[in-house]
Protein backbone atom coordinates (compact mmCIF):
# COMPACT_ATOMS: atom_id res chain seq x y z
CA UNK A 1 0.00 0.00 0.00
CA UNK A 2 1.09 3.56 -0.81
CA UNK A 3 1.40 5.63 2.18
CA UNK A 4 3.30 9.30 2.22
CA UNK A 5 7.25 9.68 2.56
CA UNK A 6 8.01 11.26 6.11
CA UNK A 7 10.12 14.63 6.79
CA UNK A 8 13.57 13.56 6.60
CA UNK A 9 15.26 12.67 10.30
CA UNK A 10 12.07 11.12 10.90
CA UNK A 11 12.54 8.33 13.88
CA UNK A 12 11.33 5.29 13.23
CA UNK A 13 11.48 2.65 15.97
CA UNK A 14 10.48 0.09 18.66
CA UNK A 15 9.74 0.88 22.30
CA UNK A 16 10.23 -1.39 25.59
CA UNK A 17 11.00 -0.72 29.40
CA UNK A 18 13.35 -2.15 31.46
CA UNK A 19 11.24 -4.19 34.00
CA UNK A 20 9.05 -5.89 30.70
CA UNK A 21 11.97 -7.42 29.09
CA UNK A 22 15.41 -7.22 30.86
CA UNK A 23 15.03 -9.95 33.74
CA UNK A 24 18.19 -9.90 35.89
CA UNK A 25 15.95 -8.80 38.21
CA UNK A 26 18.71 -9.17 41.32
CA UNK A 27 21.59 -9.31 39.17
CA UNK A 28 24.68 -6.88 39.76
CA UNK A 29 22.77 -5.19 42.74
CA UNK A 30 20.01 -4.07 41.71
CA UNK A 31 17.31 -3.49 44.07
CA UNK A 32 13.67 -4.43 44.07
CA UNK A 33 11.03 -2.06 42.98
CA UNK A 34 6.91 -1.89 42.94
CA UNK A 35 6.67 -3.74 39.30
CA UNK A 36 8.66 -6.51 40.83
CA UNK A 37 5.89 -7.83 43.65
CA UNK A 38 3.10 -7.06 40.97
CA UNK A 39 2.20 -11.22 40.27
CA UNK A 40 0.64 -12.99 37.34
CA UNK A 41 -2.81 -14.19 37.42
CA UNK A 42 -5.85 -13.37 39.60
CA UNK A 43 -4.20 -11.04 42.30
CA UNK A 44 -2.37 -8.88 39.83
CA UNK A 45 -5.26 -5.98 38.89
CA UNK A 46 -5.31 -5.88 42.94
CA UNK A 47 -2.18 -4.97 43.56
CA UNK A 48 -1.71 -3.07 40.30
CA UNK A 49 -4.67 -0.83 41.87
CA UNK A 50 -3.30 -0.69 45.39
CA UNK A 51 -6.21 -2.39 47.07
CA UNK A 52 -4.10 -5.62 47.95
CA UNK A 53 -0.87 -5.34 49.91
CA UNK A 54 2.38 -6.95 48.17
CA UNK A 55 5.38 -4.92 49.24
CA UNK A 56 7.79 -8.63 48.55
CA UNK A 57 7.15 -11.31 47.07
CA UNK A 58 6.38 -14.46 47.79
CA UNK A 59 5.94 -18.73 46.67
CA UNK A 60 2.10 -18.78 46.13
CA UNK A 61 2.71 -16.61 43.19
CA UNK A 62 4.24 -16.48 39.95
CA UNK A 63 6.35 -13.08 38.90
CA UNK A 64 7.04 -13.53 35.03
CA UNK A 65 8.98 -9.77 34.82
CA UNK A 66 11.59 -11.82 37.22
CA UNK A 67 13.25 -13.27 34.35
CA UNK A 68 11.19 -11.67 31.39
CA UNK A 69 13.06 -12.32 27.70
CA UNK A 70 16.38 -11.89 29.66
CA UNK A 71 17.74 -8.93 27.57
CA UNK A 72 19.74 -8.22 30.32
CA UNK A 73 22.28 -10.80 28.67
CA UNK A 74 21.27 -10.97 24.75
CA UNK A 75 20.87 -7.49 24.46
CA UNK A 76 23.46 -6.83 21.63
CA UNK A 77 21.93 -9.97 19.98
CA UNK A 78 18.69 -8.21 20.13
CA UNK A 79 19.61 -4.65 19.43
CA UNK A 80 21.60 -5.93 16.40
CA UNK A 81 17.83 -7.43 15.26
CA UNK A 82 16.76 -3.99 15.68
CA UNK A 83 19.44 -2.44 13.53
CA UNK A 84 18.50 -4.96 10.83
CA UNK A 85 15.03 -3.50 10.70
CA UNK A 86 16.25 -0.35 9.63
CA UNK A 87 15.67 1.71 13.71
CA UNK A 88 16.24 4.72 13.44
CA UNK A 89 15.51 5.29 17.27
CA UNK A 90 15.06 2.70 20.47
CA UNK A 91 13.06 3.86 23.34
CA UNK A 92 14.04 2.10 26.46
CA UNK A 93 14.19 3.02 30.13
CA UNK A 94 16.79 2.48 33.06
CA UNK A 95 15.46 0.72 35.93
CA UNK A 96 15.61 3.02 38.63
CA UNK A 97 17.03 0.57 41.02
CA UNK A 98 20.00 -0.59 38.82
CA UNK A 99 21.34 2.91 39.66
CA UNK A 100 20.39 3.38 43.29
CA UNK A 101 19.22 -0.27 44.34
CA UNK A 102 17.27 1.82 47.53
CA UNK A 103 16.45 4.61 46.16
CA UNK A 104 18.55 6.92 48.71
CA UNK A 105 21.94 5.77 48.48
CA UNK A 106 24.84 7.45 48.57
CA UNK A 107 26.79 6.79 45.84
CA UNK A 108 25.05 4.70 42.09
CA UNK A 109 25.85 0.95 41.58
CA UNK A 110 28.51 0.78 38.96
CA UNK A 111 27.35 -2.52 37.58
CA UNK A 112 23.80 -0.64 36.55
CA UNK A 113 25.41 2.74 35.26
CA UNK A 114 28.05 0.30 33.07
CA UNK A 115 25.05 -2.03 31.79
CA UNK A 116 22.93 1.41 30.38
CA UNK A 117 26.29 2.59 28.69
CA UNK A 118 26.58 -0.66 27.20
CA UNK A 119 22.93 -0.34 25.98
CA UNK A 120 24.14 3.10 24.35
CA UNK A 121 26.91 2.17 22.58
CA UNK A 122 25.70 -0.24 21.23
CA UNK A 123 22.93 1.84 19.55
CA UNK A 124 25.11 3.97 18.70
CA UNK A 125 27.69 1.46 16.63
CA UNK A 126 24.15 1.11 14.69
CA UNK A 127 23.15 4.81 14.74
CA UNK A 128 20.34 4.22 16.30
CA UNK A 129 18.80 7.00 18.16
CA UNK A 130 18.05 6.28 22.13
CA UNK A 131 15.15 7.56 23.47
CA UNK A 132 15.35 7.12 27.08
CA UNK A 133 12.25 6.80 29.67
CA UNK A 134 13.76 8.02 33.54
CA UNK A 135 10.59 6.19 35.49
CA UNK A 136 8.69 3.60 33.64
CA UNK A 137 6.39 3.06 36.70
CA UNK A 138 9.17 1.77 38.52
CA UNK A 139 9.37 2.99 42.09
CA UNK A 140 12.45 1.62 44.64
CA UNK A 141 10.62 -0.60 47.17
CA UNK A 142 12.54 0.77 50.09
CA UNK A 143 11.08 4.14 49.36
CA UNK A 144 7.70 3.19 49.19
CA UNK A 145 8.17 1.03 52.49
CA UNK A 146 10.37 4.33 53.96
CA UNK A 147 7.96 6.95 52.24
CA UNK A 148 5.09 5.92 50.85
CA UNK A 149 6.80 6.77 47.80
CA UNK A 150 5.07 9.57 46.14
CA UNK A 151 3.21 10.76 48.36
CA UNK A 152 5.91 12.09 50.31
CA UNK A 153 7.87 14.80 48.79
CA UNK A 154 11.12 12.99 50.05
CA UNK A 155 11.01 11.06 46.69
CA UNK A 156 11.51 14.75 44.69
CA UNK A 157 15.28 14.88 46.51
CA UNK A 158 15.64 10.81 45.52
CA UNK A 159 14.65 11.21 41.67
CA UNK A 160 16.67 14.65 41.60
CA UNK A 161 19.59 12.62 42.49
CA UNK A 162 19.07 9.61 39.95
CA UNK A 163 18.29 12.17 37.14
CA UNK A 164 21.48 14.29 38.22
CA UNK A 165 23.70 10.73 38.10
CA UNK A 166 22.29 9.97 34.80
CA UNK A 167 22.53 13.02 32.89
CA UNK A 168 25.79 13.34 33.78
CA UNK A 169 26.68 9.73 32.95
CA UNK A 170 25.57 9.64 29.78
CA UNK A 171 24.98 13.12 28.48
CA UNK A 172 27.32 12.57 25.40
CA UNK A 173 25.29 9.74 24.47
CA UNK A 174 21.94 10.22 25.27
CA UNK A 175 19.58 12.83 23.55
CA UNK A 176 16.33 12.35 23.96
CA UNK A 177 14.50 11.71 27.50
CA UNK A 178 10.81 11.48 28.83
CA UNK A 179 10.55 11.99 32.57
CA UNK A 180 7.30 9.62 33.78
CA UNK A 181 6.00 6.77 31.39
CA UNK A 182 2.33 7.15 31.21
CA UNK A 183 2.19 9.25 33.71
CA UNK A 184 -1.72 10.18 34.02
CA UNK A 185 -1.77 6.17 35.02
CA UNK A 186 -1.32 6.93 38.29
CA UNK A 187 -4.85 8.14 38.61
CA UNK A 188 -5.97 4.32 36.99
CA UNK A 189 -3.49 1.93 38.55
CA UNK A 190 -1.65 4.13 41.80
CA UNK A 191 0.60 1.46 42.98
CA UNK A 192 1.51 -0.10 39.33
CA UNK A 193 1.66 3.54 38.28
CA UNK A 194 3.37 5.64 40.90
CA UNK A 195 3.91 2.69 44.02
CA UNK A 196 0.96 4.10 45.78
CA UNK A 197 -0.98 1.65 48.37
CA UNK A 198 -3.82 3.01 50.11
CA UNK A 199 -4.62 1.58 53.75
CA UNK A 200 -8.40 1.91 55.47
CA UNK A 201 -9.36 5.03 55.81
CA UNK A 202 -7.21 6.77 53.35
CA UNK A 203 -8.61 9.95 51.32
CA UNK A 204 -7.19 8.38 48.13
CA UNK A 205 -7.84 11.38 45.87
CA UNK A 206 -6.25 13.18 48.37
CA UNK A 207 -3.36 10.91 48.15
CA UNK A 208 -2.99 10.32 44.08
CA UNK A 209 -2.70 14.25 44.00
CA UNK A 210 -0.31 14.97 46.85
CA UNK A 211 1.94 12.10 44.39
CA UNK A 212 1.03 13.72 40.82
CA UNK A 213 2.31 17.09 42.31
CA UNK A 214 5.17 15.50 43.54
CA UNK A 215 5.81 13.62 39.92
CA UNK A 216 5.03 16.98 38.21
CA UNK A 217 7.57 19.06 40.61
CA UNK A 218 10.04 16.20 40.39
CA UNK A 219 9.48 16.13 36.30
CA UNK A 220 9.81 19.76 35.93
CA UNK A 221 13.39 19.88 38.40
CA UNK A 222 14.55 16.61 35.44
CA UNK A 223 13.89 18.75 32.57
CA UNK A 224 15.44 21.75 33.88
CA UNK A 225 18.48 20.09 35.32
CA UNK A 226 18.94 18.00 31.89
CA UNK A 227 18.86 21.50 29.93
CA UNK A 228 21.86 22.81 32.24
CA UNK A 229 23.96 19.63 32.35
CA UNK A 230 23.09 18.85 28.26
CA UNK A 231 21.91 21.94 26.24
CA UNK A 232 21.21 20.44 23.13
CA UNK A 233 19.11 17.72 24.56
CA UNK A 234 15.28 17.44 24.23
CA UNK A 235 13.14 16.05 27.35
CA UNK A 236 9.27 15.29 26.79
CA UNK A 237 6.41 13.99 29.41
CA UNK A 238 4.35 11.15 27.85
CA UNK A 239 0.79 10.66 28.27
CA UNK A 240 -1.68 7.48 28.11
CA UNK A 241 -3.79 9.03 25.47
CA UNK A 242 -6.61 7.77 23.63
CA UNK A 243 -9.62 10.41 22.47
CA UNK A 244 -12.91 10.13 24.84
CA UNK A 245 -16.06 10.28 22.31
CA UNK A 246 -19.35 11.17 23.68
CA UNK A 247 -21.59 8.24 23.72
CA UNK A 248 -24.22 10.26 21.82
CA UNK A 249 -24.35 13.70 21.27
CA UNK A 250 -26.79 14.28 24.60
CA UNK A 251 -25.15 17.01 26.15
CA UNK A 252 -24.19 15.33 29.15
CA UNK A 253 -21.96 12.54 27.57
CA UNK A 254 -20.48 15.39 25.52
CA UNK A 255 -19.74 16.98 29.11
CA UNK A 256 -18.79 13.66 30.41
CA UNK A 257 -16.27 13.28 27.95
CA UNK A 258 -14.73 16.43 28.07
CA UNK A 259 -14.46 15.78 31.75
CA UNK A 260 -12.47 12.41 31.33
CA UNK A 261 -10.06 14.45 28.66
CA UNK A 262 -9.13 16.65 31.04
CA UNK A 263 -8.32 14.37 33.70
CA UNK A 264 -5.94 12.83 31.68
CA UNK A 265 -4.38 15.87 30.17
CA UNK A 266 -4.04 18.12 33.27
CA UNK A 267 -1.01 16.13 33.90
CA UNK A 268 0.74 17.59 30.45
CA UNK A 269 -1.25 20.88 30.90
CA UNK A 270 1.26 21.59 34.07
CA UNK A 271 4.33 19.95 32.01
CA UNK A 272 3.75 21.75 28.96
CA UNK A 273 2.48 25.04 30.31
CA UNK A 274 3.98 25.37 33.63
CA UNK A 275 0.99 25.89 35.70
CA UNK A 276 -2.18 24.16 37.05
CA UNK A 277 -5.25 24.91 34.53
CA UNK A 278 -7.98 26.69 36.15
CA UNK A 279 -10.24 23.61 35.66
CA UNK A 280 -7.83 21.49 37.86
CA UNK A 281 -7.60 23.91 40.61
CA UNK A 282 -11.18 24.27 40.32
CA UNK A 283 -11.83 20.54 40.82
CA UNK A 284 -9.23 20.04 43.32
CA UNK A 285 -10.76 22.20 45.35
CA UNK A 286 -14.59 20.99 44.67
CA UNK A 287 -13.34 18.12 46.04
CA UNK A 288 -11.82 19.68 48.79
CA UNK A 289 -8.31 18.46 48.07
CA UNK A 290 -5.32 20.55 48.75
CA UNK A 291 -2.28 20.62 46.73
CA UNK A 292 1.12 19.82 48.80
CA UNK A 293 2.48 23.61 46.85
CA UNK A 294 5.49 25.13 48.92
CA UNK A 295 6.91 28.39 48.11
CA UNK A 296 8.91 28.08 45.14
CA UNK A 297 6.88 25.48 43.48
CA UNK A 298 4.70 27.84 41.19
CA UNK A 299 8.59 28.49 39.79
CA UNK A 300 10.06 25.28 39.30
CA UNK A 301 6.76 24.09 36.98
CA UNK A 302 6.99 27.28 34.94
CA UNK A 303 10.50 26.33 34.67
CA UNK A 304 10.60 22.47 33.68
CA UNK A 305 8.23 22.97 30.73
CA UNK A 306 9.07 19.92 28.46
CA UNK A 307 10.06 20.27 24.98
CA UNK A 308 7.71 17.89 23.30
CA UNK A 309 4.71 15.48 23.91
CA UNK A 310 5.11 11.93 24.02
CA UNK A 311 2.32 9.70 24.26
CA UNK A 312 1.30 5.89 23.82
CA UNK A 313 -2.06 5.31 21.81
CA UNK A 314 -3.81 1.78 21.58
CA UNK A 315 -7.49 2.93 21.42
CA UNK A 316 -10.37 6.11 21.62
CA UNK A 317 -12.45 5.59 24.16
CA UNK A 318 -16.03 6.73 25.39
CA UNK A 319 -17.13 9.34 28.05
CA UNK A 320 -20.56 9.03 29.53
CA UNK A 321 -23.12 10.72 31.61
CA UNK A 322 -22.91 8.90 34.94
CA UNK A 323 -24.94 5.97 35.77
CA UNK A 324 -25.10 4.71 31.80
CA UNK A 325 -25.67 1.40 31.45
CA UNK A 326 -23.87 -0.68 28.07
CA UNK A 327 -21.53 -3.68 27.25
CA UNK A 328 -18.08 -2.84 28.43
CA UNK A 329 -14.19 -3.31 27.15
CA UNK A 330 -12.54 -6.14 28.44
CA UNK A 331 -9.16 -6.32 29.16
CA UNK A 332 -7.46 -3.06 29.88
CA UNK A 333 -7.19 -0.47 32.86
CA UNK A 334 -8.83 1.95 30.86
CA UNK A 335 -11.85 -0.69 31.08
CA UNK A 336 -15.41 1.19 29.96
CA UNK A 337 -18.58 1.63 27.64
CA UNK A 338 -17.98 -0.20 24.01
CA UNK A 339 -18.02 1.51 20.75
CA UNK A 340 -20.06 -0.09 18.45
CA UNK A 341 -18.52 1.23 15.70
CA UNK A 342 -15.04 -0.45 16.35
CA UNK A 343 -13.66 -4.41 16.37
CA UNK A 344 -11.41 -5.19 19.40
CA UNK A 345 -8.13 -6.98 19.60
CA UNK A 346 -8.56 -10.54 21.65
CA UNK A 347 -7.97 -8.78 24.62
CA UNK A 348 -10.96 -6.68 24.11
CA UNK A 349 -8.86 -3.05 23.06
CA UNK A 350 -11.19 -1.75 20.80
CA UNK A 351 -9.01 -0.79 17.51
CA UNK A 352 -9.46 3.00 15.70
CA UNK A 353 -6.97 3.68 13.42
CA UNK A 354 -8.72 7.33 12.98
CA UNK A 355 -8.66 7.96 16.79
CA UNK A 356 -4.54 8.18 16.19
CA UNK A 357 -5.47 10.95 13.82
CA UNK A 358 -8.15 12.57 16.26
CA UNK A 359 -5.69 12.34 19.01
CA UNK A 360 -2.97 14.13 17.78
CA UNK A 361 -4.62 16.69 16.10
CA UNK A 362 -6.20 17.50 19.40
CA UNK A 363 -2.95 17.43 21.30
CA UNK A 364 -0.95 19.61 18.70
CA UNK A 365 -3.75 22.10 19.20
CA UNK A 366 -3.54 22.23 22.75
CA UNK A 367 -0.09 22.00 23.14
CA UNK A 368 1.43 23.45 20.21
CA UNK A 369 4.66 21.34 20.64
CA UNK A 370 6.16 18.80 18.59
CA UNK A 371 4.47 15.51 19.41
CA UNK A 372 6.48 11.83 19.35
CA UNK A 373 4.59 8.53 19.42
CA UNK A 374 6.25 6.15 21.44
CA UNK A 375 4.07 3.33 21.91
CA UNK A 376 1.55 1.75 19.16
CA UNK A 377 0.71 -1.76 19.13
CA UNK A 378 -1.32 -5.11 18.44
CA UNK A 379 -1.17 -7.42 21.36
CA UNK A 380 -2.29 -10.85 20.21
CA UNK A 381 -1.35 -14.58 20.31
CA UNK A 382 0.82 -15.42 17.72
CA UNK A 383 0.43 -18.97 16.45
CA UNK A 384 3.97 -20.90 15.55
CA UNK A 385 4.24 -22.47 12.43
CA UNK A 386 5.51 -26.61 11.40
CA UNK A 387 8.40 -24.54 9.97
CA UNK A 388 9.07 -22.14 13.07
CA UNK A 389 7.45 -19.30 10.87
CA UNK A 390 4.85 -16.28 12.76
CA UNK A 391 2.82 -15.01 9.89
CA UNK A 392 1.45 -12.04 12.19
CA UNK A 393 -0.96 -10.66 9.17
CA UNK A 394 -3.33 -8.80 11.58
CA UNK A 395 -0.42 -7.48 13.63
CA UNK A 396 0.97 -5.93 10.39
CA UNK A 397 -3.00 -4.77 8.79
CA UNK A 398 -3.12 -2.84 12.79
CA UNK A 399 0.07 -1.21 12.40
CA UNK A 400 -0.48 -0.13 8.56
CA UNK A 401 -4.04 1.30 9.34
CA UNK A 402 -2.30 3.45 12.18
CA UNK A 403 0.46 4.35 10.37
CA UNK A 404 -1.70 5.91 7.83
CA UNK A 405 -3.75 7.62 10.11
CA UNK A 406 -0.37 9.25 11.48
CA UNK A 407 1.09 9.96 8.34
CA UNK A 408 -2.05 11.97 6.94
CA UNK A 409 -2.01 14.10 10.53
CA UNK A 410 1.85 15.40 9.69
CA UNK A 411 0.83 15.61 5.79
CA UNK A 412 -2.33 16.57 5.90
CA UNK A 413 -2.91 18.44 8.66
CA UNK A 414 0.35 20.03 9.34
CA UNK A 415 0.95 18.02 13.16
CA UNK A 416 4.78 17.83 13.77
CA UNK A 417 6.12 14.53 14.77
CA UNK A 418 9.50 13.86 16.05
CA UNK A 419 8.79 10.62 15.34
CA UNK A 420 7.02 6.71 16.12
CA UNK A 421 7.93 3.59 18.16
CA UNK A 422 5.93 0.80 18.12
CA UNK A 423 5.50 -0.90 21.13
CA UNK A 424 7.23 -3.96 21.99
CA UNK A 425 9.44 -4.33 18.61
CA UNK A 426 10.44 -7.53 20.44
CA UNK A 427 7.84 -9.74 22.87
CA UNK A 428 8.01 -9.00 26.07
CA UNK A 429 6.11 -9.66 29.39
CA UNK A 430 2.68 -7.43 29.36
CA UNK A 431 2.22 -4.45 31.74
CA UNK A 432 -1.26 -5.24 32.10
CA UNK A 433 -1.74 -8.34 32.43
CA UNK A 434 1.80 -10.12 33.46
CA UNK A 435 1.11 -12.53 30.30
CA UNK A 436 4.07 -13.65 27.57
CA UNK A 437 1.33 -14.82 25.74
CA UNK A 438 0.41 -11.31 24.73
CA UNK A 439 2.78 -10.91 22.18
CA UNK A 440 3.14 -7.66 20.13
CA UNK A 441 6.46 -8.02 19.09
CA UNK A 442 8.64 -8.19 15.26
CA UNK A 443 10.34 -10.58 16.76
CA UNK A 444 9.39 -13.59 18.41
CA UNK A 445 11.07 -14.64 21.67
CA UNK A 446 10.51 -18.50 22.57
CA UNK A 447 8.70 -18.35 26.13
CA UNK A 448 5.23 -19.43 27.49
CA UNK A 449 3.18 -17.92 30.19
CA UNK A 450 4.78 -21.05 32.72
CA UNK A 451 8.48 -20.06 31.90
CA UNK A 452 8.99 -22.89 29.29
CA UNK A 453 10.79 -22.05 26.23
CA UNK A 454 15.01 -21.22 25.43
CA UNK A 455 14.29 -17.53 24.71
CA UNK A 456 15.39 -18.12 21.34
CA UNK A 457 14.83 -15.35 18.88
CA UNK A 458 13.14 -15.44 15.55
CA UNK A 459 11.86 -12.94 12.97
CA UNK A 460 8.05 -12.60 12.31
CA UNK A 461 6.70 -11.38 8.84
CA UNK A 462 6.31 -8.50 10.49
CA UNK A 463 9.71 -7.85 11.01
CA UNK A 464 10.33 -7.90 6.97
CA UNK A 465 7.31 -5.81 6.60
CA UNK A 466 8.58 -2.75 8.89
CA UNK A 467 11.93 -2.74 7.57
CA UNK A 468 10.18 -2.18 4.39
CA UNK A 469 8.37 0.67 5.92
CA UNK A 470 10.90 2.61 7.70
CA UNK A 471 13.77 2.22 4.70
CA UNK A 472 10.50 3.75 2.70
CA UNK A 473 10.45 6.53 5.34
CA UNK A 474 6.49 5.29 5.55
CA UNK A 475 6.03 5.27 1.91
CA UNK A 476 5.68 1.73 1.33
CA UNK A 477 3.28 0.31 3.80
Amino acid sequence: MQGYKMPDGFLWGGATAANQCEGGWQEDGRGIANVDVIPYGKDRYPVMFGKMKMFSCDTEHSYPSHDAIDMYHRYKEDIALFAAMGFKCYRLSIAWTRIFPNGDNETPNEAGLQFYDNIFDECRKYGIEPLVTLCHFDAPMHLIKEFGSWRNRKMVDCFERYCRTVFERYKGKVKYWLTFNEINMLLHAPFMGAGLFFEQGDNEEQIKYNAAHHELIASALAVKLAHEIMPACKVGCMLAAGQYYPLTCKPEDVWAALGEDRRNYFFIDVQSRGQYPSYALKMLEQKGIMLPMLNGDSEILKEGTVDFISFSYYSSRIGAAPDTEGAQTGGNVFAGIKNPYLKASEWGWQIDPLGLRITMNNLYDRYQKPLFIVENGLGAADIVSDDGTVTDDSRIAYLREHIIEMEKAVVEDGVELLGYTTWGPIDLISASTGEMKKRYGFIYVNKDDEGNGDLSRSKKKSFGWYKTVITSNGEKL
